[in-house]
């Protein structure tokens, strides 16, 4: 076949990268050595703050490795797992934190899974998150809150916070078309608020109530829908009820936890991009027993830290331990990431006991929550614990992420804002 040359039309777009909006795909040229084609490709937009960061670390071989990055195009990481979309910024679990988290490259979103008072399965981190998650409480709805709003009391005298402001607003205390009339916020509460107002008003202020003022409610099912025209995989948890079950004396977890895999089979998503999680080990079993396409790539997050005689540095109080958990047919082990490293005797961060047993065992190893500390000029708080002394500065964030990625051998991490760690994937070709 006869080698054409380009038009100047088709040498522009190359350069440019002429692009559709990022749901829709975009559009580029490339050239196989005959003729340019045309062909789709997802719109990636990861805007300032990752090389903010690269530009904060310590002077280092990574620094350099990641600064030398800054120019480079970048595409869609499975490796970078939208932790309820992207909500450092945008209210969690709503349609506009998705699209912002695909937008920046996550290829894998999650949508937490509850139920509604009429067992419609909706995205929310819990089953009784609505009054710091919408804005439920500034809507006729909060009549129909578990708990109704209760002011903050002081002490008329000292000024003493004597009782935190609180409410209790579940989604099984309404309806699936009463859940979509709400609007998602960020999630926070004044505990001092001493009007409704006042309680909604607790954004962080590390955050932002910018992309606020738009928080698109989902249904499991329409995530699933989005997820698709996003072309992204799939990462539902199953959350444990904060009601009693069976619920309404029928509804019990047998049911629950099928109908959510059953919603995938539904819309034709196949297994191979779903990967299902819960902290509750019985969901994953039943998912290996019952759904063993789906129980193939299915998380079990380990929440074993709560339990005050299990110790991430000593596997004599682990039960089960790696090798039982692989033998039940566990394929992927989720801790938070503090559990997945150590410091050694230099102030170095290192893989942990817990990350170099589970991978003895063949375990996959997903970990959550990057960029979800704020400030880490203090050590990083929760997420930190283990390296809390080696942490200074918001620089640090790549330190920890290289360490979990390379020596921890992570397959992927949950983030509030994925565009950090969609840079790090492509930079490093994960």
């Amino acid at each position: 076949m006869e080698k054409i040359r380009p038009s100047w039309m088709a040498m522009v777009a190359l350069m440019l990268c002429v692009c559709l909006p990022a749901q829709a795909g975009g559009q580029y040229y490339y050239y196989d050595g005959y003729k340019y084609k045309k062909v789709k490709r997802d719109v990636i937009e990861l805007g300032p703050r990752p090389v903010f960061l690269v530009n904060d670390m310590d002077e280092s071989r990574l620094k350099r490795k990641l600064q030398s990055c800054a120019k480079k195009p970048n595409k869609k990481s499975d490796f970078s797992i939208g932790h309820r979309g992207a909500p450092l910024q945008f209210p969690e679990h709503t349609k506009e934190s998705y699209e912002a988290a695909a937008l920046m490259g996550a290829g894998i979103l999650e949508c937490d899974v509850t139920f509604t008072k009429d067992r419609e399965l909706v995205c929310r981190h819990s089953q009784c998150d609505l009054h710091t998650t919408t804005n439920i409480l500034a809507t006729p709805l909060a009549a129909k809150c578990s708990e109704p709003f209760k002011p903050a009391e002081f002490d008329p005298m000292t000024g003493e916070l004597i009782a935190p402001a609180s409410a209790k607003c579940c989604t099984s205390d309404i309806t699936l078309a009463e859940f979509k009339t709400l609007q998602g916020k960020m999630d926070a509460a004044d505990s001092r608020g001493t009007t409704v107002e006042e309680y909604m008003d607790g954004t962080a202020n590390w955050r932002t109530d910018l992309y606020s003022g738009r928080g698109t409610l989902l249904s499991h099912a329409e995530s699933i829908k989005l997820f698709k025209k996003l072309r992204v995989k799939m990462t539902p948890e199953l959350k444990s009820p904060s009601v009693e079950m069976p619920y309404e004396g029928d509804y019990m977890q047998q049911d629950y936890a099928p109908q959510m895999i059953d919603e995938y089979k539904k819309a034709g998503v196949s297994p191979r991009k779903v990967y299902a999680q819960s902290f509750n080990l019985e969901d994953v079993k039943y998912w290996i027993e019952n759904e063993p396409k789906f129980g193939k790539k299915a998380v079990y997050l380990d929440g074993r830290y709560s339990d005050p005689n299990f110790d991430f540095r000593d596997p004599s109080t682990w039960s089960p331990n790696m090798y039982e958990l692989e033998a039940m047919g566990v394929n992927i082990v989720a801790p938070p990431m503090w559990m997945l490293v150590d410091l050694d005797s230099d102030n170095n961060i290192v893989p942990s006991i817990y990350a170099e047993k589970a991978r003895y065992a063949g375990l996959d190893i997903i970990t959550w929550t990057l960029e979800r500390s704020g400030l880490l000029a203090s050590g990083g708080g929760w997420y930190y614990q283990s390296t809390t002394d080696a942490i200074n500065n918001d620089g640090d964030t790549y330190d920890m992420l290289h360490v979990l990625a390379r020596k921890v051998g992570v397959k992927g991490i949950f983030t509030d804002w994925p565009a950090t760690v969609t840079y790090y994937a492509n930079c490093m070709g994960l």
